[in-house]
């Protein structure tokens, strides 16, 4: 759902460099415990209105993401196999925000005023560094887009899916001790989609998202979920948004890590185009002539031929490999085309045929 911009306001402030974790998914939260609180009444219509009017106040908080997608540990996405996983998440309610993730071996950091951003891999100690000018856009980047954000990711995931959704309030809940309005959207009946519904629970407060739970077709277990497990608004340390390189760090530009020679040629058509709209978009774009190449990490761990995670496939539309979750499928294909979507295999190859 999110779409690699610097920000989408203040909603995304805190969305920073998390969000290749998850490539093709929708996020989702923990299905959070406690009473069902009193809250006035609200009309769907008048909720999502609310939401996508939002404007937050600076928060910090802690966001926990629950992975059942099937996936093994890819190289520098550890988050994207099963399991459980977490960050700490700031925002100074403007552009300025900063995520902490935990790795097996130290922390990755990343930190953005607006203007400038840094990654810090302790492990390494190498900060990238860069202005939204030679950023390259994509989840793949330093800022990682919206998805590390619930708030961010669910915003966009109702302003995407709203109009092709039956949208219901379904009750209220309790999310990081805040009391939230619980808003389900189902595919309208000629959607062609993986997805059951997603759930996003909605601060009474701020009217900002806290948590989405996204199920799949023919499962009741989420598919996907993260979400706050605490959270507080209030200003935060302006120090959070900004960096300073820890003494003996290498600091690089954004792709410096690659030489230029080996730096994969952007092929003609890469640019992303959607296909289809809601619930059965499809996305299509080029990839570099090494993206089903093995990959490697910079731990020295074996490398993961992108190709052994799906099976061969072959159409009209040409030859490739399908991979496959439980909320999304992508074709990637051996002339050099990705496409992805929360669909079936068929509306990925009607997409490729066009």
């Amino acid at each position: 759902m999110g779409t690699g911009r610097w920000t989408t306001g203040r909603t995304a402030a805190a969305g920073i460099a998390v969000a290749g974790v998850v490539g093709l998914g929708l996020l989702a939260a923990p299905a959070g415990a406690g009473a069902a609180p009193e809250l006035p009444p609200v009309t769907p219509e008048d909720l999502v209105a609310s939401v996508l009017a939002a404007d937050p106040d600076a928060f910090a908080g802690t966001v926990e993401l629950d992975n059942s997608l099937g996936l093994p540990a890819l190289p520098g996405a550890p988050q994207a196999a099963d399991g459980t996983s977490t960050a700490r998440i700031w925002s100074n309610g403007e552009d300025g925000g900063r995520v902490q993730l935990p790795t097996s071996d130290g922390e990755k950091t990343f930190v953005t005023d607006g203007t400038t951003f840094w990654a810090y891999d302790s492990q390494e100690r190498t900060v990238t560094q860069g202005t939204r000018e030679d950023r390259p856009d994509g989840a793949g980047s330093p800022d990682g887009g919206d998805m590390a954000d619930p708030t961010a990711a669910a915003t966009e995931a109702i302003r995407t899916l709203q109009t092709s959704s039956v949208v219901t309030v379904d009750g209220t809940a309790e999310v990081a001790g805040r009391p939230a309005y619980e808003l389900v959207l189902t595919p309208a009946p000629d959607e062609r989609t993986l997805l059951r519904e997603v759930r996003i629970a909605v601060d009474a407060e701020q009217r900002v998202p806290l948590r989405m739970t996204v199920l799949a077709t023919g499962s009741s277990d989420p598919a996907l979920q993260v979400g706050f497990t605490d959270l507080s608004f209030g200003a935060q340390d302006a120090s959070l948004f900004t960096f300073t390189p820890p003494p003996g760090s290498t600091v690089q530009e954004p792709g410096a890590d690659r030489p230029e020679g080996e730096r994969p040629a952007r092929p003609e058509g890469a640019e992303p185009t959607t296909v289809g709209e809601g619930w059965d978009t499809v996305v299509v774009a080029g990839v570099p002539a090494d993206a089903t190449a093995p990959q490697g990490d910079d731990e020295g761990d074996a490398p993961t031929d992108l190709r052994a995670l799906g099976t061969p496939v072959s159409g009209a539309w040409g030859s490739g490999t399908l991979i496959s979750t439980a909320v999304a499928n992508a074709i990637v294909t051996d002339d050099g085309r990705v496409a992805a979507g929360a669909v079936p295999e068929q509306v990925l190859t009607e997409a490729l045929a066009r």
